[in-house]
C-alpha cells in the first residue's frame, strides 16, 4: 500500500478502508507520508466525504497512531468535549463533579482557539498550575484525585497532530470528517469508557448554525459510538455568554463562586448538571439522564465537587489553599472601567464572537500563534438577553492593562449588544440531545 493509492481511492469516492486508514495514519505519525500527500489527502476527504465506515476507520487508525491509554481503576473513566465557546468554564466545575460522582476523568484539554477560550488557559491563571504532564504522572493524579485536567502529551494522536497542521495551511479546516476524527482521535486515546460532548450553536460558536452544529453532533455520536465509546451529545446555546465573565482568571473566579456556593451562576450550573447527567447514564453509574443530573447537583451543593477541585489544583503545582483562598490567588487587572448601555431598553441581540474578540484583543488570547497571554484581562458583569436595562447602567465591566485598551474593548462591546423596547424571550440553555440510542 502507498500514500498515492489512498489518496486517489478517496478522490475517486471508493472510500477508506480500515486497512488504508490504518497505513496512511502510521505514515502521517512516521515519515512514509509527505506533506504534499498529507495535503492532498486532506482535500480529497474536504471535496468527496467518508462515509460512516471512513470515519470510524480514520478516527481509531489516528487514535491508534500513538499511545492509548489503559486504565485499572475501581469506577468508570469519562471524559466530555466542548466545541468551543465564550465565558465557558463548565469543564472546571464537570471534571471533580464526576470525580465525586465516583468516576475518574483524565481530561485532555486545548487552549483557546479563535475568539474561543480554552480551558488549559484558564486553569494556568491559577499560580504555578502545570498542564504539561506525562503518561505515569497522569495515571498518579487520576487515581489519587479522581480528576486531572491536563494537555496532550506528544504521544498521544501524533498523526493527528501532523494532519491537524497541515491543514490549517491546505485549505482543508471545514471538513466535517476531519474535524471528527481530530476531536475524537485524541479523546479516544485517553481510554475512555464514556464520553459526553457539548456542541455550541449561536453568535459565539464555531458552527453558528443549527444545522451545522447538529450535524457535527451527529457525526461525532455515531464515529465515537462506532469506535466504541459510549458518547452522546447536547447541543447548547451560545447565542451569549454562558457565564457572566469571558477571561481566564474572570473565569476561574466565577467557577470558583459557583463551586464553592458563594455566588452561583444558574446557567453554568445547569449546563453542568446536564452534561454531568449524560455520562454519569452513560457509565451506568445512574439509571438516567435525570438521575444523573441529580447526583451532579448533589456533589456540587455539599462541597465535594469543590474539594476535589482543589485537590487536583494542588497536584498540578497550584496552591494548596486555592479552594479557601481563591480571590487573593488570581491575578487582577489594574483598570475595570464599565460599559455604559446607551439607552433604556431591553437586550434583545448578543454579538457573542465580538465579545471574545474583544478579549483576545485585550491580552486574553493569541492573535498569533506563540502569544503570551495576560490572565487577568477580560469581562465580567455581561448583560445577558432579554435583562431589562436602563441608560448608562454598565452593559459589563471591562478588565484591562490600560485605559487606551480598555477604551477600545468598551467601543467593540457596545457594538455587540442590540437594546430593543420589546422583551424578546430568553433562549434555552440546551436546544436538543443526539444520543447513541438515535444513530443508525
Amino acid at each position: 500500500m502507498d500514500a498515492r493509492s489512498v489518496i486517489a481511492a478517496v478522490r475517486d469516492g471508493r472510500g477508506l478502508s480500515p486497512e488504508a486508514a490504518e497505513w496512511f495514519a502510521r505514515g502521517l505519525a512516521g515519515d512514509q507520508v509527505s506533506d504534499a500527500q498529507a495535503g492532498a489527502f486532506a482535500m480529497a476527504v474536504l471535496l468527496r466525504g467518508l462515509d460512516g465506515a471512513g470515519r470510524v476507520a480514520l478516527t481509531g487508525a489516528m487514535r491508534d497512531s500513538g499511545e492509548v491509554l489503559s486504565w485499572d481503576l475501581p469506577g468508570p473513566v469519562l471524559d466530555k468535549h466542548s466545541t468551543g465557546g465564550v465565558g465557558d468554564s463548565v469543564s472546571l466545575l464537570l471534571a471533580p463533579a464526576l470525580a465525586a460522582c465516583g468516576a475518574y476523568v483524565p481530561m485532555i484539554s486545548g487552549r483557546g482557539l479563535g475568539h474561543t477560550g480554552g480551558t488549559l488557559d484558564k486553569l494556568e491563571a491559577i499560580p504555578g498550575y502545570r498542564s504539561g504532564v506525562d503518561v505515569e504522572r497522569l495515571r498518579r493524579i487520576v487515581g489519587d484525585v479522581g480528576c486531572a485536567i491536563v494537555g496532550a502529551s506528544e504521544r498521544i494522536a501524533p498523526a493527528d497532530r501532523r494532519l491537524y497542521a497541515i491543514r490549517d495551511v491546505s485549505g482543508a479546516v471545514e471538513s466535517l470528517d476531519l474535524i471528527t476524527a481530530s476531536i475524537l482521535s485524541k479523546k479516544l486515546a485517553a481510554g475512555l469508557g464514556g464520553l459526553v460532548l457539548d456542541v455550541k450553536v449561536g453568535s459565539g460558536a464555531l458552527l453558528p448554525g443549527m444545522e451545522a452544529a447538529r450535524g457535527l453532533a451527529q457525526a461525532l455520536v455515531s464515529t465515537a459510538n462506532g469506535a466504541g465509546c459510549p458518547t452522546s451529545a447536547l447541543i447548547t446555546d451560545m447565542s451569549q455568554s454562558l457565564g457572566h465573565s469571558a477571561g481566564n482568571a474572570l473565569e476561574v473566579l466565577e467557577a470558583m463562586e459557583t463551586l464553592t456556593g458563594s455566588a452561583v451562576n444558574e446557567a453554568l450550573w445547569d449546563v453542568t448538571a446536564a452534561l454531568g447527567g449524560e455520562a454519569l447514564m452513560l457509565a451506568g453509574i445512574a439509571d438516567d439522564m435525570d438521575d444523573g443530573a441529580e447526583m451532579i447537583d448533589a456533589v456540587l451543593s455539599s462541597g465535594r465537587a469543590a474539594e476535589v477541585f482543589g485537590r487536583m489544583v494542588a497536584a498540578l503545582g497550584g496552591p494548596a489553599d486555592f479552594v479557601e483562598r481563591y480571590p487573593d490567588r488570581l491575578p487582577a487587572s489594574p483598570v475595570i472601567v464599565p460599559v455604559p448601555c446607551p439607552r433604556a431598553g431591553f437586550v434583545a441581540r448578543i454579538d457573542t464572537r465580538a465579545l471574545g474578540e474583544a478579549v483576545v484583543r485585550l491580552g486574553g488570547g493569541r492573535m498569533r500563534a506563540g502569544d503570551r497571554i495576560n490572565p487577568s484581562v477580560g469581562l465580567s458583569g455581561l448583560a445577558v438577553i432579554a435583562e431589562e436595562m436602563a441608560e448608562g447602567e454598565p452593559l459589563a465591566l471591562v478588565h484591562a492593562r490600560n485605559d487606551d485598551e480598555a477604551a477600545r474593548a468598551v467601543a467593540a462591546i457596545l457594538s455587540a449588544y442590540d437594546i430593543t423596547d420589546d422583551q424578546p424571550e430568553e433562549p434555552p440553555l440546551i436546544h436538543d440531545r443526539i444520543g447513541p440510542e438515535e444513530m443508525p
